[in-house]
């Protein structure tokens, strides 16, 4: 389990700036058994914690001296420069089985795809499961390796599970499928196919105008008025 250790935070507004200026990034940990405490942890520290665990493995979180387990539950970023501004801790009961959306690892090589030029279709890149936090896998592997034909699929059922985790969905959900590749006949009908056109309709005032414009005409008014 990847340990970080974090220091109980006072500062706010600006002083929250300079730290992160300085290296370390703002916080937050919360959970079932404990109020939310603000908190402050190395940035390195944290991003190699990251790294390591993702979302959905325990992180050893040593505040003030008193440890918790907890997940990196939610994670804020810069738009800009795609830095981490900010984080949330979820300090979970080890009793308690909870629920976490584990990435998928695709792993190997499909034979259609390799031999035949067929077409690896991702359909999914994670999967919710469900399991008491010491048995929360980091990711779930996906043999492509299996997809030996155009039309092959893997589905969730395919999927080696570890023991105490469920994976939440129906067991023939598609994960990976191979499609054949277009021909160039086919290519050469999308190319040529004509491009419709946009009809933009008429904005309710201009629609409005031309209805008191008809009513008019046809009252006769508009002769009136000459």
């Amino acid at each position: 389990m990847h340990e970080l250790k974090a220091e109980i935070r006072t500062t706010l507004g600006k002083q929250v700036k300079l730290a992160r200026a300085k290296g370390i990034l703002p916080a937050v940990v919360y959970g079932e058994t404990m109020p939310t405490q603000s908190i402050f942890v190395p940035y390195r520290e944290f991003e190699k914690a990251h790294k390591a665990a993702g979302e959905s493995t325990l992180v050893r979180l040593d505040v003030a001296g008193k440890a918790h387990n907890v997940l990196i539950h939610d994670i804020s970023y810069d738009p800009i420069t795609g830095k981490f501004l900010h984080a949330d801790f979820y300090a979970v009961r080890m009793d308690k089985a909870l629920r976490a959306r584990v990435p998928l690892e695709f792993t190997g090589e499909a034979p259609a795809v390799k031999n035949d030029g067929g077409i690896l279709v991702k359909v999914a890149h994670e999967l919710e499961v469900e399991a008491l936090p010491q048995d929360l896998p980091h990711s779930l592997p996906v043999d492509i390796g299996l997809l030996a034909t155009f039309g092959s699929k893997i589905l969730i059922q395919n999927i080696p599970v570890p023991h105490g985790v469920k994976i939440l969905g129906p067991a023939d959900e598609v994960i990976a499928i191979v499609n054949a590749p277009r021909s160039d006949e086919e290519l050469a009908a999308l190319k040529e196919a004509p491009v419709a056109e946009a009809v933009v309709p008429e904005t309710e005032r201009e629609a409005k105008k031309a209805a008191e414009a008809k009513a008019k005409e046809e009252s006769g008014e508009e002769e009136k008025e000459k």
